[in-house]
């Protein structure tokens, strides 16, 4: 698979070393020099670095963006990662598009007007595991996909679940839903058919825009 990666700061470098270890072509594009000339010997062998600007289209066709599988948008600037997703979706059909989110206020923008197929908004995802580990018995979001469209959700069951006690064949399951895992004393349970909730489990399922309120019903009542 082919990764193009515009900006080379901290986080754009760490995707591209893990792209590369995983054993995926990697294209690093950033268009301050001084940023390629000082990481580019930190980066990992392989790595196609380009010192262009991926707000540029002529840049990109250079860079044969048309051949990637993968286009992150990684710079520290909303304005150039939402340019940078809306080139590659629009004008280089990259299947997949993946934007971070520097400023939460952002975030509504990072949608498909935009080319953007995942957004990751680190405030917003530090701030939801916060409230996962602080919470028992909220349906918290841990993190988006398509677009909004679906969500990793997470809650810690109470005694007073309409769960607890009940197994996954039990249950009248809403559509477009389904338990991806439940932690338990440390150790995670791969949920089946005959999977029973307790008092205190952490459940982690993924729903929909249509199957979210049906599911607050079913494991919080």
């Amino acid at each position: 698979m082919r990764v193009a990666i515009a900006g080379a700061g901290n986080v754009g470098l760490y995707i591209a070393n893990a792209m590369c270890a995983a054993g995926h072509d990697v294209l690093l594009m950033d268009s301050d020099t001084d940023v390629v000339r000082s990481r580019q010997p930190r980066s990992a062998e392989g790595i196609d670095w380009r010192n262009v600007d991926a707000c540029e289209v002529s840049s990109l066709r250079a860079c044969g963006l048309e051949t990637c599988d993968v286009l992150v948008a990684a710079t520290g600037d909303d304005e150039d990662n939402l340019v940078v997703s809306l080139l590659g979706k629009q004008e280089f059909a990259v299947p997949r598009v993946i934007a971070r989110v520097n400023n939460p206020k952002n975030e509504w923008l990072f949608n498909e007007t935009w080319g953007v197929d995942i957004a990751v908004s680190t405030p917003h995802l530090i701030a939801g595991l916060v409230e996962e580990a602080v919470s028992t018995g909220r349906l918290v979001r841990l993190l988006q996909l398509e677009r909004g469209r679906a969500r990793l959700v997470e809650v810690t069951l109470e005694p007073t679940s309409p769960i607890v006690g009940q197994t996954i064949r039990d249950l009248d399951l809403p559509r477009n839903f389904n338990f991806v895992a439940v932690l338990r004393d440390g150790h995670v349970v791969v949920p089946r058919g005959d999977t029973t909730f307790y008092a205190g489990d952490e459940v982690m399922a993924l729903v929909t825009d249509e199957s979210e309120e049906e599911v607050r019903k079913l494991v919080i009542g």
